[in-house]
């Protein structure tokens, strides 16, 4: 019998945010503080997930969302500087350390996710130097560990996951910015860049303004000539990419590294000695960067949830806050005339993750579409979404979907 859920189909009362006068947009990159909390404490989630489903064939609880960088101590200074003290990772919150008799060295575990993580993505950090790790993973409390029993698993929480699609320009062209910078093809190019990056934009009308932070690496930095002349290589290499790439846009200004002062000698330079501010300038959290859309969408309805580390079986605050983007991306993708949605999935706690207490899409149409013409559609996929989340949570138990 097919499950009677509470999903509701309604007009947006907004204007599109293409259509707002002003827009702002934010993304972290892969080694800013923040998000290499986020992306270390997800794989630590996915190592757990997998060697509980290797031991004793599904998923136990855990949740490794309370994660910090401590930032360390550097001497960055042209030509190369050196590392004083390492940076701090510290594992928080909770996991299931002994099952059925078997014990889990979580502790193992999650400091090797790191390592790994360390290993592949960023290439001037020696996860066995440059980095101090410290285990604060708690065991659960029972009633929580008892929930992963249950036959039926239900929400852990009563909470709301929201999602939206399509990205705007400005989104988009941000996003895209980051991942040039960060692209292979990028660095090759420019070997004297970090990973530590920072895209903010500022649209007002048709004109678009970006102010990138981008980390430069000492030991490709001869003097203070070089950092500058450099410098402003890359601000026009990133300018005729981004020409490259707008469409509506009239008039782009890209600025890098804002704080400079050529009068200044080193302490008016970004340089870093590791292409991370984590590794002197600033500590790191989970939670407090991007979105599970990869932006930070200023103009766009958010959820304050912290996806990384949470598990992805009962977690609705990880569960929803992922899955109301795959329908929203869905629903524009496949819906005729829909210029524009967001998808609101709230959960009630206890209750199965299919059933939430409310699933809600607000749409914006072509002037030419009636709501009445698309509602079933739109609340077909919604359905069918839902009945398979099971599908869904495997997937991103796997690491399938990215959360930052």
């Amino acid at each position: 019998m097919k499950k009677q859920r509470n999903i509701s189909v309604e007009l947006a009362s907004t204007l599109p945010v293409e259509q707002q006068q002003t827009e702002l947009v934010e993304r972290k990159g892969i080694a800013h503080p923040d998000t290499m909390c986020d992306s270390i404490m997800e794989a630590v989630c996915i190592a757990l997930c997998k060697e509980y489903n290797d031991r004793f064939g599904r998923i136990l609880h855990h949740n490794i969302d309370k994660g910090m960088l401590v930032a360390g101590r550097t001497m960055p200074q042209p030509g190369g500087g050196k590392v004083i003290e390492p940076m701090k990772i510290i594992f928080g919150d909770r996991a299931t350390y002994t099952h059925d008799g078997t014990v889990i060295q979580v502790g193992e575990i999650a400091e090797a996710a790191a390592k790994k993580w360390l290993r592949k993505n960023l290439r001037f950090v020696d996860p066995e130097v440059n980095i101090i790790y410290q285990n604060e993973i708690k065991p659960g409390s029972p009633e929580l560990t008892d929930t992963f029993s249950r036959p039926v698993i239900g929400a852990n929480d009563t909470s709301v996951g929201v999602g939206h699609a399509p990205r705007t320009e400005t989104e988009r062209l941000v996003f895209e910015t980051e991942q040039y910078l960060n692209s292979n093809i990028f660095k090759y190019a420019y070997p004297e860049t970090g990973k530590d990056i920072k895209v903010m934009a500022f649209r007002k009308n048709r004109d678009l303004t970006l102010t990138v932070a981008i980390a430069f690496v000492d030991r490709y930095i001869r003097d203070k000539k070089v950092y500058f002349e450099k410098k402003q290589i890359i601000q026009d290499n990133l300018t005729q990419f981004i020409r490259c790439k707008q469409e509506n846009i009239d008039n782009v200004t890209v600025q890098i590294n804002t704080l400079d002062d050529p009068e200044r000698g080193e302490e008016g330079m970004y340089l870093t000695v590791l292409g991370t501010s984590a590794e002197s300038g600033d500590g790191g959290q989970v939670g407090r960067g991007n979105r599970v859309n990869g932006l930070i969408t200023f103009n766009r309805p958010q959820s304050l949830e912290a996806a990384a580390g949470k598990n992805p079986v009962n977690h609705v605050g990880k569960i929803y806050s992922v899955l109301s983007n795959e329908i929203a991306r869905r629903i524009h993708k496949e819906v005729d005339g829909v210029k524009e949605v967001t998808v609101y999935l709230c959960s009630q706690i206890g209750q199965p993750l299919d059933e939430p207490l409310q699933a809600s899409a607000k749409l914006i149409l072509d002037e030419n579409l009636h709501l009445d013409d698309i509602r079933e559609t739109v609340t077909s996929i919604i359905q069918v979404e839902l009945a398979y989340v099971g599908v869904f949570i495997e997937q991103l138990a796997l690491g399938k979907y990215s959360i930052c």
